[in-house]
C-alpha cells in the first residue's frame, strides 16, 4: 500500500494560492503513483469507509464523475447533493450547513458561484472543504493541468504556458499554479478580458513570470503549452453574442498551433465549443493532451482527497 503522510490531513483546498510549492508537488507525486496503481488494477483503499459530500450548485460532467469515482476507488463513498436537495436552497446559512455536514461527512466538495461561499464553508466546517469550481477559481482543474504538463515534458521548471481567450477562473488558478511551480505564464486576451489584477499580483508575488498581451499569434511563439477554455461560461449566456465578437481571433486552430511548434501541447479543460475557442481537428490532433488532462482530474483529486481527509 502506498504511504501517505499526515501533515496535510484536515487541510481545505479552496484556492491554489493557499498551498505552497512543496505541498502542490506532494499532490502531484501522489497522483502519479495513484494513476500507476489504477492502471495496474492494484487496489489502493487509502480512505476506507470515508464519505465525501459533493454539493453542486453548478452542473458538471468531469467534476461529478471524477470525484465520485475517485472516492470509491479510495475505498470511500460519494454523496451527491444538488442545491435543491439541501436546506441551503431554502435559506439555511452556510455556517449552519457546515456545522451539520461536519457531523456526517469526512470531507465536502462544493461547486458553486461565489468564492466567498467556499471560504465561509471551509471556515466553519470541522472537515476539509475542496473547491470544485467557483466563478473566480478552479484549483482542482489546475492540479490536473500541471500533472498533465509534467507527464508530457518530464518537468515544470522553465516551461512557457500560454493561455488564450477569456482570463477567467481557469486562467486564474493555472496562472498561480504555474507561478508557484516555476513556469512562465502568458495570458493573451482582448481588452476587457484580462485576468483579475489581484490574481496577477498573487502570481507575481509567488515568484512567477506573468505576461499580459493582446496578440495571440505573437504570444504562442516558443510556447510549450497552449491552453484555452470556453468563451461563455455558466451564467454568462446573455453575453454570448458580444463575447463571440470580442474574442474572435483568440481561438486555437491549426495555424496557431503551427506557430507554437511541433513540440507544443494543447490543453482545454472542457467542454469544448468547436469553431469558437478551439477547432475539433486540434482537440483530436497529435499535439492534443486534452484527454489525458481530463483523465488526470480523477488522479489529481484522488491524491488531494487522500492527503487531506483524516
Amino acid at each position: 500500500m502506498v504511504a501517505v503522510a499526515d501533515r496535510l490531513k484536515g487541510r481545505s483546498f479552496t484556492r491554489v494560492a493557499e498551498w505552497s510549492r512543496e505541498e502542490l508537488l506532494e499532490v502531484l507525486d501522489l497522483a502519479d503513483e495513484l494513476k500507476r496503481l489504477q492502471q495496474a488494477r492494484e487496489e489502493h483503499h487509502l480512505l476506507p469507509g470515508r464519505t465525501l459530500g459533493m454539493i453542486f450548485q453548478k452542473p458538471s460532467t468531469r467534476t461529478r464523475v471524477s470525484f465520485e469515482v475517485g472516492i470509491f476507488q479510495l475505498g470511500g463513498t460519494g454523496l451527491y447533493l444538488s442545491a435543491g436537495d439541501l436546506q441551503l436552497g431554502r435559506g439555511e446559512t452556510i455556517k449552519d450547513t457546515a456545522v451539520v455536514l461536519s457531523r456526517y461527512l469526512d470531507a465536502i466538495m462544493i461547486r458553486t458561484f461565489a468564492q466567498s461561499d467556499v471560504e465561509e464553508l471551509a471556515e466553519n466546517a470541522a472537515i476539509p472543504v475542496i473547491n470544485g469550481l467557483t466563478d473566480s477559481s478552479h484549483p482542482c482543474q489546475a492540479l490536473a493541468d500541471v500533472m498533465t504538463i509534467r507527464e508530457r515534458f518530464g518537468r515544470l521548471e522553465g516551461l512557457k504556458v500560454v493561455y488564450l481567450g477569456d482570463g477567467n477562473n481557469v486562467c486564474a488558478s493555472l496562472m498561480v499554479a504555474s507561478a508557484k511551480l516555476g513556469m512562465d505564464f502568458v495570458a493573451a486576451t482582448p481588452p476587457g478580458y484580462r485576468p483579475d489584477d489581484e490574481v496577477v499580483k498573487v502570481a507575481r508575488a509567488a515568484g512567477g513570470s506573468v505576461e499580459l498581451v493582446e496578440d495571440p499569434g505573437g504570444a504562442v511563439e516558443g510556447a510549450d503549452v497552449l491552453y484555452t477554455d470556453v468563451w461563455t461560461s455558466m451564467g454568462q449566456e446573455d453575453e454570448r453574442k458580444k463575447r463571440l465578437r470580442d474574442l474572435a481571433g483568440f481561438g486555437i486552430d491549426g495555424q496557431l498551433v503551427a506557430r507554437a511548434g511541433s513540440d507544443a501541447i494543447v490543453l482545454h479543460c472542457l467542454p469544448a465549443h468547436y469553431g469558437e475557442e478551439i477547432t475539433e481537428d486540434v482537440l483530436y490532433g497529435p499535439q492534443s493532451a486534452v484527454w489525458d488532462e481530463a483523465e488526470n482530474r480523477l488522479h489529481a483529486q484522488k491524491a488531494l482527497m487522500a492527503l487531506v481527509i483524516r
